[in-house]
């Protein structure tokens, strides 16, 4: 064991990086709650929920709340999505088949791409199908294309697609890392009882990795919800929540700007509390249901 002042001395900069690492959260979550007369600094003139009701009522020229809703339909689709293909993408590779590494390697390489390249190539990818788009309405005489057609860039088109580059591949990791270590018996056991494939996936395969899948779809809905980099270019005309809020820290010059960090980080932790919530559940009721068996096969 190490002597107690080697002790004390990691406790402290422990202590130190824990500040460092959530000290400007909670100066956010401080400040929210300045006075009417209050400033973007300390000290704090007062304590009030005022600049929440000056949030509520709206910031400058911007509908937050339009801005908050297309935020988290965003991240629900994309969170469907990641859970979904992730799954598939675990069962896939459960056995090896022709250019699985590659795929593997393909899958994951955009993690270590830059953001902002992967948005700029993605809004020119939308650029092109455009230009394409309104050549054959010209082509062809379509007034549609010729008249309304603007651009196939938008909410659940290119941006969601740019973060799906960020969401999937933290998707993909989990399930593999799951299925590594899943003890494929479970399912030997099921299929001679009688149990079908499909029966097999629901009533052995589904319960043990319910956990894994609450945690990619945490991931899939928390990154889409705060991503900036990568939908900054390719999302269209309307912009999400954290590109509103960048916009906001140029123009507004009260605390209410502080209040909508507060409530959107607010949000982040519900979800994060409520998956959490729902992985106790799924270990409860995975408990019971071995405790069940357990009795009966005594």
């Amino acid at each position: 064991m190490a002597p107690r002042s080697v002790r004390i001395i990691l406790g402290l900069f422990f202590g130190l990086f824990v500040l460092f690492l959530y000290g400007p959260l909670i100066s956010v979550f401080v400040l929210a709650f300045q006075g009417p007369e209050g400033g973007l600094t300390f000290p704090m003139r007062g304590f009030s929920t005022h600049w929440f009701g000056v949030l509520w009522e709206g910031v400058g020229v911007v509908d937050i709340w339009r801005a908050f809703r297309r935020s988290l339909a965003l991240g629900v689709v994309v969170m469907v999505i990641t859970v979904v293909l992730s799954l598939m993408a675990g069962l896939a590779f459960r056995r090896r088949f022709a250019g699985s590494g590659a795929v593997f390697y393909v899958a994951v390489a955009s993690l270590i791409v830059p953001s902002i390249v992967v948005s700029l190539g993605i809004a020119l990818e939308f650029r092109l199908v455009d230009d394409a788009v309104k050549a054959w309405g010209r082509a062809n005489e379509v007034e549609w294309v010729i008249r309304q057609y603007t651009t196939a860039m938008g909410l659940f088109t290119s941006a969601m697609g740019a973060q799906l580059t960020w969401t999937l591949p933290f998707g993909l990791l989990i399930m593999f890392a799951v299925f590594n270590r899943f003890d494929p018996s479970y399912e030997e056991a099921a299929r001679d009882l009688g149990a079908g494939p499909w029966a097999t996936f629901r009533e052995a395969v589904l319960p043990l990795i319910a956990p894994a899948l609450v945690g990619v779809a945490l991931f899939g809905f928390t990154l889409s919800y705060d991503e900036i980099a990568r939908t900054s270019q390719a999302i269209g005309g309307l912009n999400t929540l954290p590109l509103e809020l960048r916009g906001l820290t140029t123009t507004v010059t009260n605390p209410s700007i502080y209040a909508l960090g507060a409530l959107t980080t607010g949000v982040s932790f519900l979800v994060i509390g409520v998956a959490l919530l729902v992985h106790w559940l799924l270990r409860k009721r995975r408990a019971a249901q071995l405790a069940r068996m357990g009795g009966g096969g005594a």
